[in-house]
C-alpha cells in the first residue's frame, strides 16, 4: 500500500475510505484530526470527544469493533488503533494520508507562515530595489502598506500587485507620458492603471510623494497623475493665462490676440502639443488662484499664468516655451511651498512675494485656516517654513491681492 517510486503511504481504496471514515457520525473525529495536522500537533495522542451524540458513539464503536457502552460524557478514540483498522482493511496504512483524502489538503500553519515570511522578504527586496527607495515619501508609503495589511494581503495573493506597483513607480516621474503607455511599459497591459487595484496603490504612493490626501475624485486623480508627468486626458489638462504673447503657430496667434484684448485664455495640453509655440515675453508671473488673474484683467498687461492649484502638464508645457524669467508664487500653505520649490528647481523661477515677512504681515490681517499635512521646506528662505510651522496657519493669495496687482502693474 505504499508508492514504490517514493516510498510514501497512499490511500489504496478512496471509495471505501469515504464509506468507512467519512460517515456523518465520524465527522467530528476527522475534523479534530485535521485540526491537529494544521497546527502541527501530535496526531497520535488520544482523542477525546466531549458530549458525544448517540450517532457518534455508535459510529466509533462500529469502526473500532467495540461495544457502545453509552452514558459517558466523553468518547475516546485511539488514533493508532484506528490506523491499524484501516491498514488491516486494506484501505490506508497511514492516518496522515487518510485525513486529507477526506477533507482535502490540510495546510500546516507553520509551513504556511514560513512560506509567507519568505514571500514577504522577497517583496521587501523588490521594494528596496525601487529607484525611489530611501526617499522619505516612498518609505512612508511602504510603512503604510505594512501597517494596514496591504502588504500581507499582497503576499498571500502572490505579490504581483507590489511588483507591478514598483515597476510603475520606477518609470516616474515621467515627461508627458500617457497613462496607457505607462501601463503598457510597466505591466504589458494598457488597461492596468484604469480604475484597478494597481492604480489605487500607485495613487497612494503619488499622494505620499505630494504630501496630499489620496484623491477621491476624477479631477484629483488626474491632477495627481499629472504631478508625476502622466497624461490622463490631454483635453482636461489645462492652464489659464492672461496677457501671453507668442509666435510660431495658430495657438500663438490666438494667445496674442487674447492679450491684445485683455481677455483670459484657457489652453489645453492637446493644443500645446499639436501647435507648439514660443512665448515672446521676457518675463512671466505665475499665481495659484484664479481670483488673482481675474483681478488683473484690464489693470495690467504683464503676462500672467494661473496654476489653479498643483500645476498641470499643460502649465508645465507652456512654461517650457518661455526663455525669460519666471516669477512664481502660491498660497502660503505646504502645497504652495512645494510647488514653488519645484518651480525653482525646474525653471529657475524667482519667488514672488513668497517670503517670511510677507507671510507674517498677511497673517496679521485676519483669521486663517489651519495648515494641513506635513511641513515642507522653503530652501529659498528657510525662515518661511519656520514661521509657518510656528503659527500653524495658512494664508491664501486673495489676502495679497492689492500687493500682487501692484506688482503686475
Amino acid at each position: 500500500m505504499s508508492d514504490p517510486a517514493v516510498g510514501r503511504p497512499v490511500v489504496s481504496d478512496p471509495a471505501r475510505l469515504r464509506r468507512t471514515l467519512g460517515a456523518a457520525g465520524l465527522a467530528r473525529v476527522v475534523a479534530r484530526f485535521a485540526e491537529r495536522l494544521e497546527h502541527g500537533r501530535d496526531l497520535y495522542a488520544p482523542l477525546i470527544l466531549r458530549e458525544p451524540t448517540d450517532t457518534e458513539r455508535r459510529a466509533v464503536a462500529a469502526l473500532l469493533g467495540r461495544r457502545d457502552r453509552g452514558g459517558s460524557g466523553t468518547l475516546s478514540v485511539d488514533p493508532r488503533v484506528l490506523e491499524s483498522v484501516l491498514a488491516r482493511a486494506g484501505i490506508c496504512d497511514d492516518l496522515r494520508e487518510a485525513v486529507p483524502a477526506l477533507t482535502g489538503a490540510v495546510p500546516v500553519r507553520a509551513d504556511v507562515r514560513a512560506r509567507e515570511e519568505d514571500a514577504r522578504a522577497e517583496l521587501h527586496a523588490v521594494l528596496a530595489g525601487c529607484r525611489h527607495a530611501g526617499e522619505p515619501w516612498f518609505d512612508a508609503w511602504v510603512s503604510a502598506l505594512r501597517a494596514d495589511g496591504t502588504l500581507t494581503k499582497a503576499v498571500r495573493q502572490g505579490g504581483t500587485l507590489i511588483r507591478r506597483a514598483r515597476a510603475v513607480l520606477d518609470l516616474l516621474p515621467a515627461a508627458t507620458l500617457p497613462v496607457s503607455v505607462l501601463a503598457e511599459q510597466a505591466t504589458g497591459d494598457t488597461k492596468a492603471l484604469s480604475g484597478t487595484p494597481l492604480a489605487r496603490l500607485v495613487m497612494r504612493a503619488l499622494a505620499a510623494r505630494e504630501s496630499t490626501p489620496v484623491p477621491s475624485s476624477a479631477r484629483e486623480r488626474r491632477e495627481l497623475w499629472e504631478s508625476a508627468g502622466v497624461i490622463v486626458d490631454d483635453l482636461a489638462s489645462q492652464v489659464l493665462v492672461l496677457g501671453i504673447r507668442a509666435t510660431g503657430s495658430p495657438l500663438a496667434e490666438w494667445l496674442t490676440s487674447a492679450a491684445d484684448h485683455a481677455t483670459p485664455f484657457r489652453i489645453t495640453l492637446h493644443q500645446l502639443v499639436a501647435m507648439p509655440l514660443r512665448a515672446t515675453s521676457p518675463e512671466v508671473y505665475v499665481c495659484e488662484n484664479p481670483a488673482v488673474l481675474r483681478a488683473a484683467v484690464g489693470t495690467t498687461t504683464a503676462p500672467l499664468i494661473c496654476t489653479e492649484g498643483v500645476p498641470s502638464l499643460a502649465c508645465a508645457r507652456l512654461l517650457e516655451s518661455f526663455a525669460g524669467r519666471v516669477r512664481w508664487r502660491g498660497d502660503f500653505d505646504w502645497t504652495g511651498l512645494r510647488t514653488t520649490a519645484a518651480a525653482i528647481a525646474r525653471y529657475g523661477a524667482v519667488p514672488w512675494r513668497m517670503d517670511a515677512l510677507t507671510y507674517e504681515e498677511a497673517l496679521g490681517r485676519g483669521e486663517s485656516e489651519p495648515l494641513k499635512g506635513a511641513a515642507v521646506p522653503s530652501p529659498w528662505e528657510p525662515e518661511l517654513t519656520r514661521c509657518m510651522t510656528a503659527s500653524g496657519r495658512a494664508v491664501m493669495e486673495e489676502r495679497l491681492l492689492t500687493e500682487l496687482i501692484s506688482d503686475l502693474r
